[in-house]
């Protein structure tokens, strides 16, 4: 596992990603999601990438599915980044690829 890309539960996520400054991207997934975790080297990946512009973070939805469903995740793989605790952009289920998370990340962080 990345040091750049820290899993947080549900007792971090208000700390973590609402009240946090500047971006945070957060990769949800479950246990039982295979495409979730085929994804998660190249979220890594983009980690590196990004360090010191946007904050990763990966949240199981397995033990918090009332947050998941609070923050409108309904498939899975979601990736979503927030700035300033907001909701910015997401992908999410087939649209969740390599390509589409660096583009969205650049679009908006440049």
């Amino acid at each position: 596992m990345s040091a750049l890309l820290v899993e947080i539960d549900k007792d971090q996520f208000q700390a973590e990603v609402l009240e946090a400054e500047g971006y945070v991207l957060v990769d949800y997934f479950s246990d039982g999601c295979v495409p979730c975790k085929a994804l998660m080297p190249d979220v890594e990946e983009l980690a590196a990438k990004y360090e010191g512009k946007v904050a990763f973070r990966k949240f199981n939805t397995s033990s918090a599915r009332r947050l998941a469903i609070s923050q409108k995740i309904l498939g899975l793989p979601t990736i979503t980044l927030y700035k300033g605790g907001q909701k910015v952009e997401e992908v999410t289920k087939d649209d969740a690829t390599r390509e589409n998370i660096d583009a969205m990340i650049a679009k908006h962080v440049g």
